[in-house]
Formats: structure tokens, C-alpha cells, sequence
């Protein structure tokens, strides 16, 4: 169902002169000053209202206060009570760091101006009293008389009342790339915001000039509620903030009841004293909690937005990296995000000769590429006559950028096209003009659709060029130019021109006719002065020339990224306010959709329930003439079907799905303020190839987050490896490691080797992969198999077998082993740095899943070899300082031993190579 604002909209355009007036109690004259201002205390300011926003001490605090970090500041809390002060304050300092750098990461991407405001003008002229005056747009009022020219954004919704060729551009609502006639006169065309005498606000003229009354101002006008609606949507909660939840929830069951099962088994099997077992299980479930899981994920997040950047996509919040890789399905708009948002001609068709001009080049010598053929423009008299009539009847300057950036278009895209083609032809349209000066024009009008102007030839005779609507240009035509010769037009030649018309629609071009009269000398015209020139005397006995068809092309990049998603089977579904034909037209030619994919549009949708949608949505589908409630509605049904949706848009209609989908996509150079606002992701090139790229980074996130997850959780079954060694042993063995030695490895050497595992560049062929099921957790059997068995309990045996080597080497069994002293700081010496060099394997292993390590280069990440180099040095410094060693009863280890600990990693590393190289041929063979 419509809203109602838009039938009210509908009903203001349908009313008389004098019904508008009665309602909004005004005349010609305008509201008188006191009236102006009354109704200002009643509507309110012309302003787009925003909506309410945290306080920066709220979004500053958000940052600190996720489930991860909440176990974080318990674990200090928990290390603090065991009497591990330090230990308490390093945990604590992590926290805080991590919150302070994921608010600056946040705060530096948001904008802090008002984008909503930026649309409307700072300006606008008014009727008040009977004269005309200049007013600050928030001060306009429902019945204030407005006057707009070409360049002015439109500053109200509002019924027009004269006007002079007057065009619109209404791609900021409707996603169209054409821009639309408006007059003062009611006609409804196809869609929304299709009242040919309404103009919105925000929307740009292109064009003419206008006289109109203000219908709605502010929030009441159809870009205040499509704000409305975005302002009304709670931004979803990103997947890894959801499945950071789902981990944090596992690893603290994990720690608590390892930690309830070591403090019950030390009391009753072990009979410590309870403050002792209290204490010792205290440390174990502070052991098992990955301190430095937060700063790893914010530092992978923050090195996957620095990457996305250098190719041109912008994040405004580390979560939404990751979202990325498990997109399912692109919603994209069409208009500037697939094609180019360019008016070009492709395609010129005459009687004698049709051409192919996609692409075609700057010439100079007056020939143009055109069917992989120079062809001679003046040899050819019938394609010469069409660029003339393209150059002389054409209100639009094309001026070239002098920074070498995109030409600025002074006009309409449409005339843009034909100037472009002319120049592509050599055809200089200064030369021109001063050539055939212009005499008189007979401007545009939605009514007949055409544009004629009169010059002069070099014989002074007048010279009638027209073009316009293919249907009004044959009623006007009844001679035709074929091969340079002049004949009559007859009924075969209207059905050839009406048949290839069609047949180039088909392909989603737009054609544009071309007609020309000499008036004779013994035409009663010839005689008649220039200013009595009609168009009932000018728009008759026309010679037709030709057609010229023109598209929106496609982006040239858009192929490879279409290919790209259907790869990594990521659906695309255009969703846009052009017509039908057009889009699928774009989507078929791309490749998004065959030729069999069905086409919803906005009225068809109106009347689609939920149910049938959700099943659409599921298959081919390609939604056209759509408002921004349809948008919306799309992206709904797409998360309800279970996809995560990402959206594209650069429009202020798009900015509602926008906030809805799972991460929204706004265009930097084309898009809107508003756009922008409401996304998550913001594309500095308008590339939807850019959109590919980031999705293979977020994947890339996700996947080094395992990475880190299976390197940081394989350490704890080695560090609680000696605790179960003491407790069987019922304290006969003494502990092989001690607790500050555990939290040694969790905050100190283990930080920096998994800091590098999270910036770890892509792994080969992972876009080849389907996105991730959303019921697939970070920590999955895969991870657990390889943590807690594989790698877990391989470096468990290492690490025992290092400690009773120690105490061998020391005289066990015969001496007993010791359970203080210097024999004893040496055996769990030994052990932590077992677990250590270990880790330093794990750190390698871990970097590829399945890949061969040297295909990504064994040197390649330089900061897990600086990792693994400051954990050599740390455990060092712990061995042969003296205070040190007094923290953490650690002692030195001779040359032997230290030859032992490197020579762990090898085999550890090779070993793990042999089994992904069998793990890869497995695959290959299945």
C-alpha cells in the first residue's frame, strides 16, 4: 500500500489552480510575511530532523564492554583476589588498550556533519507580498511561491505552476539515470514519484526554469520520510560480534569448569589446603581465557580496513570486515554502481548504412570508428547530416576537467551523448555554431517531444533541425534521406525504422530520431520573419535521417567482478528504479542473470505477500521501477530466506536498505551524503569490482582468526599438561610449570607470533569457496581436533618429556625430584621454553589450513618472524635475569639444552607439511 504522504502527493498534483489555493490559503502573490512566520511555529523549519545519537561517552564505553571484554576484566579481577597483581593490571592494560584503539578506529570513520542537511540548498527565491525575495531554505513554508532554475536543488516537495523546459533529475529517488520532463500540467507516468507536475526535494534540475507552491516542507516532504524510514532502522548486529559472543560464552564454560575440576581434585586428591587449590585453580581458568583474542581480532580487523582502503573501500566499522566474507547475496543498484552512469551511443542506424560505435575513439580528421572500420563522416552524407543536426540541435557543453578528472556535463546526459559523438567524430561544435548560427529555438516539451532549432545554411537559406521521440518525429516526417538523396517517406520505410527501433530495445538502448528541413525559396516560411517561426508551421514536411540508440553502459570492470561472485557463489540481484527492459537488459548482458530470469516491479511487488517474495528472491530475479520501501522489503526477505545481504546504493532511496541490509555499501564519488551515512562500507571509485576484493579480505579476516584461535588454544594443553602430571601423581611429581610461567606464555610470547597470524595475506583458492554457513563457529572440530589433539598433545609430550630430561640429567630417579631450589626453577625452566619453541612450530603450521606453507613464502610474514624472534629474547631475559628469575622461578639452561629447544620446531614443522600435502591430494582425488 502506499504511504500517505505520496497519495497526498498524488491527490495535490490531480487539484486545480484553485482548489491548491483555497487549501493552502495563498494567492500569486505569495503569503504575506505574518502568515510565513505563523506557519513556520506550526510546521516547523525546512530541515531534515536526525535522529537522536549516542553520546560519545556511551559509544566510547560500548568498546569495553562486549562479553570478551567483561572476561577480561573478571580475569584481571580473579588474578588480582589469587594475589597476582601484576598479572591482574597487564590483563587489565590489554583491555583498555584494545577498547581505546577499536573507539579510535570507529570515531575516525564516522562523519560529523549533518549529510542530511548538505542535499537541500543554503537559499531559495520566494513570493511573499506580492514580491520577490531571497530567504534561508529552512524558513519555507507549505503554500510559499518558490522560483528554480538550472542547477538549483529543489528545496520542497512541490506542485509546479509555469515552467520553461523544465527537466529534473530524480536519480537520488528513484535510482533512474535519465533525467524527466516536468511541466505544469498533470500527468501520471510509470512508478513513484512519477507526477510529471510535482518536483521533490533534494532532487536536482538539470534544466529550464519554474514557478511552484510548497506542498510539504521538512520531514513531511518524500525525502524527509525516506529518512525517516532509515533513521527508524536498528542496525543489525554484525556476525562476529555475534559468534565473538558464542566464543567468549564456550571458553568461559571451558576455563570455569576446568578450573571447579582441578580445585575439587586438589582438595580431595591431591588434599592441598583450600587457599592453595583455590588459588591454583584461580590460575588455570585465567590460563585458559585467550587474553589476546581481543587485540588480535581489532588488529586483524584494522589491517583488513587498511588493505581495503589502498583498493578504494572504506569501513567505517572493524565488525563489518569480516561480515564481508560471509556475504551471500549482493543486492545492487544499477545506475552509477554496474554501469557507468554515462549516457553513450553505441549504435547510429540510417537508411543506407547502420553503425556500431561502442567504444569508439577521438579522431580528428573526420573519420569515426565504427564497425572496427574508419568510416570517412564526409563521405558519407547521411551519417554527416545526423552530426550536424547532433551538434547545432544541442543545448549541453561538455567541459573538459583541467585536472585531468571526469568532464563536467552543463545539460542533460542525453544532448551529452550527442556532443561526445560529434567530437568522437571530429566535429568541432564551436566551428559549427559559428558556421550555422542559431536563430531561433522551439524548446523541449514532454507534450510533443521535441526539440527544434532554426539556422541559417551558407546560402542563407533557414534551416529546420529537430529531434526527439521516434513516435513524434515520423508524424512530423513525410520525405526521408537515403544514401545522400532525398525521397519520399513511405510505409515500408516507417515499419523498417519502427522494427529496428524495436529490435535495439530489446537490448535496452534508448533511440533518439533525427529529422531536417532546407526551407525553399518558394516556401511561404522563407519570407516569414524568425520570431513568427511555430511549431505548427516549423514541425512539418520533415526529412527524416536516422536514429541514434544510447545506454547507461556497463562498467568495463563489472564482467571480471560478476565472474568473481558467481565463483565464490555470492548471488547478485539488481534491484533499481529504471524501467524493465532496461534492467534486464544490464543484468543479462553482464551477466548476473540469463535471459529466463523473471522481472518484478514495484507494482507487482505491492501486491506480492511475504511468502512468495522470500521465494523470488531465492531464484533469478531482477526488480525494476521499485521505490525505496520495495528496496527495503528486498533486503528483508533476503536475511529472512537466511542470506546475509549486502546492499549497494548511492541514492538517498537506497539509504533505508542501506542500514537495513547486514553491510551497506554507499558509492563515494556519485553518492549521496545521505547514502554514505547510512552504509558501512563506502567505495572512493564507485567500483563494484572494489566490492569482490573487500569480500576476499573479509574472508581472509576470518579465516586468520582461526588461525589465531587453533594457535592460542593449542598452548593450554601443554600448560595444563603438568598440572594433571602433579594431580595423578598426587604431588609426588611437582608442578613442571608454575603459574606465573603459564600466564608468561599467554600474555608474553604467544602475543606477538598471533598478532602476525592475524594480518596473514590471503590463502590460495579462498575464493573459490562457498561463504561460511552462519551456523559454523569460529571454534569448530576442526580447530578443536587440531588444538587440544594434534598439536595439543604433541607439545604436551615435549614438554613433559623436557622437564623429566632436566631433572635426569640432575640425578632422577636416584635423587628425587626436586620441588624448589635451583635443580627445580631449571626442569620448569625447560618446560616453558619447550612450550615456547612449540608454539614457535604452531606459529608456522598455523599460517596456511591446507596450502604448503612455502607457496605463500616462508619469509613472507615478516611480523610473525619478529614474533618469533622478541619470544626468544623474552624467554632469555627470564632465564638469566636475576629478578626475573625471581617472579617466575625460572633458571638458566646450558648450551645442550638450548641446542634441544631449537631443534623442536623442525620436525614439528615438517611433519605438519606432509600431512597438508596428503590432505591435498585427498582432495584433489575426491
Amino acid at each position: 500500500m502506499k504511504n500517505d504522504e505520496s497519495m497526498k502527493i498524488n491527490d495535490d498534483a490531480k487539484k486545480s489552480v484553485s482548489e491548491l489555493f483555497d487549501q493552502f490559503g495563498t494567492t500569486k502573490a505569495g503569503l504575506s510575511q505574518v502568515e510565513a512566520g505563523s506557519r513556520l511555529s506550526k510546521y516547523g523549519p525546512n530541515t531534515i530532523q536526525q535522529a537522536k545519537r549516542q553520546s560519545e561517552i556511551i559509544v566510547f564505553l560500548e568498546n569495553f564492554t562486549s562479553l570478551m571484554a567483561i572476561l577480561l576484566w573478571a580475569s584481571g579481577i580473579i588474578a588480582m583476589f589469587a594475589g597476582m597483581m601484576e598479572l591482574g593490571i597487564a590483563i587489565w592494560a590489554v583491555n583498555i588498550i584494545n577498547g581505546c584503539f577499536s573507539y579510535w578506529q570507529q570515531h575516525a570513520a564516522q562523519k560529523a556533519t549533518d549529510s542530511l542537511k548538505k542535499m537541500l540548498p543554503a537559499y531559495v527565491k520566494v513570493i511573499r507580498d506580492g514580491k520577490t525575495e531571497q530567504i534561508p531554505v529552512d524558513q519555507l513554508v507549505p503554500g510559499d511561491f518558490f522560483q528554480i532554475q538550472a542547477g538549483d536543488s529543489v528545496p520542497a516537495d512541490a506542485r509546479i505552476f509555469d515552467s520553461a523546459n523544465l527537466q529534473v533529475d530524480e536519480s537520488s529517488l528513484t535510482g533512474e539515470s535519465v533525467p524527466v520532463e516536468k511541466a505544469d500540467s498533470y500527468r501520471h507516468g510509470d512508478g513513484e514519484f512519477a507526477q510529471q507536475n510535482i518536483i521533490f526535494a533534494g532532487t536536482i534540475v538539470t534544466s529550464g526554469t519554474a514557478s511552484a507552491i510548497a506542498v510539504a516542507t521538512g520531514m513531511q516532504t518524500e525525502f524527509g520520510r525516506i529518512a525517516r524510514l532509515t533513521q527508524s532502522q536498528k542496525k543489525v548486529i554484525y556476525p562476529l560480534q555475534r559468534e565473538l559472543n558464542h566464543l567468549t560464552r564456550q571458553l568461559t564454560v571451558i576455563a570455569i569448569m576446568l578450573g571447579i575440576a582441578f580445585f575439587l581434585l586438589a582438595v580431595f586428591f591431591v588434599h592441598y589446603p583450600l587457599a592453595q587449590s583455590f588459588i591454583f585453580a584461580l590460575g588455570m581458568i585465567v590460563a585458559f581465557i585467550p587474553e589476546g583474542l581481543l587485540p588480535t581480532v581489532t588488529l586483524s580487523l584494522a589491517q583488513g580496513t587498511q588493505r581495503m582502503a589502498k583498493k578504494h573501500a572504506l569501513l567505517k566499522n572493524l565488525s563489518s570486515v569480516e561480515t564481508l566474507g560471509e556475504t551471500t547475496v549482493i543486492c545492487s543498484d544499477k545506475t552509477g554502481t554496474l554501469t557507468q552512469n554515462q549516457m553513450t551511443i553505441n549504435h547510429i542506424w540510417l537508411v543506407a548504412h547502420q553503425y556500431d560505435v561502442t567504444g569508439t575513439g577521438y579522431v580528428n580528421n573526420g573519420k569515426i570508428q565504427a564497425n572496427n572500420a574508419d568510416v570517412n563522416v564526409q563521405q558519407d552524407g547521411d551519417l554527416s547530416r545526423l552530426l550536424s543536426i547532433a551538434t547545432l540541435n544541442n543545448d549541453t557543453e561538455v567541459a573538459e576537467n583541467p585536472d585531468g578528472g571526469k568532464a563536467k556535463i552543463l545539460g542533460t546526459p542525453t544532448e551529452a551523448a550527442l556532443v561526445i559523438l560529434s567530437r568522437k567524430a571530429g566535429v568541432a561544435a564551436k566551428v559549427e555554431n559559428q558556421r550555422f548560427p542559431r536563430l531561433k529555438e522551439l524548446p523541449f516539451d514532454s507534450g510533443r517531444k521535441l526539440m527544434t532549432t532554426i539556422t541559417k545554411t551558407t546560402e542563407g537559406q533557414p534551416l529546420i533541425y529537430t529531434k526527439g521521440a521516434l513516435g513524434s518525429e515520423l508524424q512530423i516526417c513525410d520525405r526521408i534521406l537515403d544514401n545522400g538523396k532525398v525521397r519520399a517517406l513511405t510505409t515500408a520505410d516507417r515499419d523498417n525504422i519502427s522494427a529496428a527501433n524495436e529490435r535495439y530495445s530489446k537490448q535496452g538502448l534508448r533511440a533518439l530520431a533525427f529529422s531536417y528541413r532546407i526551407v525553399a525559396e518558394d516556401d511561404p516560411l522563407n519570407d516569414t520573419e524568425i520570431a513568427n517561426y511555430t511549431i505548427e508551421n516549423a514541425e512539418k514536411h520533415m526529412v527524416f535521417v536516422g536514429l541514434t540508440m544510447m545506454s547507461d553502459p556497463p562498467r568495463p570492470e563489472i564482467f571480471k567482478a560478476v565472474r568473481n561472485c558467481k565463483r565464490a557463489n555470492i548471488r547478485i540481484i539488481m534491484v533499481t528504479g529504471d524501467s524493465p527492459i532496461t534492467a534486464k537488459s544490464i543484468a543479462t548482458k553482464i551477466g548476473i542473470t540469463s535471459d529466463k530470469a523473471q522481472v518484478i516491479t514495484g507494482d507487482e511487488l505491492d501486491q506480492m505477500a511475504d511468502k512468495d517474495l522470500r521465494e523470488a528472491v531465492k531464484g533469478e530475479v531482477i526488480f525494476a521501477r521499485v521505490a525505496p520501501e520495495h528496496k527495503f522489503r528486498i533486503v528483508s526477505m533476503c536475511q529472512a530466506n537466511g542470506d546475509i545481504v549486502a546492499s549497494t546504493g548511492d541514492g538517498v532511496n537506497d539509504a533505508p536498505a542501506l542500514k537495513r541490509a547486514d553491510i551497506g555499501i554507499a558509492m563515494g564519488v556519485t553518492g549521496t551524503d545521505v547514502a554514505k551515512d547510512a552504509a558501512d562500507m563506502i567505495l572512493t571509485d564507485d567500483n563494484f569490482a572494489s566490492i569482490v576484493s573487500a569480500i576476499e579480505e573479509g574472508r581472509t579476516v576470518y579465516s586468520n582468526l582461526q588461525k589465531f584461535l587453533l594457535y592460542i588454544l593449542n598452548s593450554n594443553v601443554p600448560e595444563a599438561a603438568p598440572s594433571v602430571i602433579f594431580l595423578v601423581t598426587r604431588g609426588l611429581v611437582p608442578l613442571p610449570l608454575t603459574v606465573m610461567q603459564i600466564l608468561t606464555v599467554d600474555l608474553g610470547t604467544d602475543l606477538l607470533p598471533a598478532l602476525g597470524l592475524g594480518i596473514e595475506k590471503a590463502e590460495p583458492g579462498i575464493m573459490d569457496q562457498p561463504p561460511r554457513p552462519q551456523n559454523s563457529h569460529l571454534l569448530n572440530r576442526s580447530i578443536i581436533w587440531k588444538a587440544f589433539g594434534l598439536y595439543g598433545l604433541t607439545a604436551s609430550v615435549i614438554s613433559t618429556g623436557a622437564y623429566f630430561f632436566v631433572n635426569h640429567v640432575n640425578g632422577w630417579p636416584s635423587i628425587p625430584l626436586a620441588a624448589s631450589g635451583l635443580p627445580y626453577a631449571e626442569a620448569t625452566t625447560m618446560t616453558l621454553g619447550a612450550i615456547v619453541f612449540c608454539q614457535i612450530a604452531a606459529a608456522m603450521n598455523c599460517r596456511t589450513q591446507i596450502s604448503s606453507v612455502f607457496s605463500i613464502g616462508l619469509f613472507s610474514n615478516r611480523r610473525i618472524w619478529l614474533g618469533i624472534g622478541v619470544e626468544i629474547v623474552l624467554i632469555a631475559c627470564l632465564m638469566y635475569q636475576p629478578f626475573l628469575q625471581e617472579i617466575f622461578n625460572t633458571g638458566p639452561l646450558n648450551v645442550a639444552e638450548w641446542v634441544f629447544l631449537f631443534c623442536i620446531p623442525i620436525p614439528l614443522f615438517l611433519l605438519e607439511e606432509a600431512r597438508k600435502w596428503a590432505a591435498r591430494k585427498i582432495s584433489k582425488n575426491n
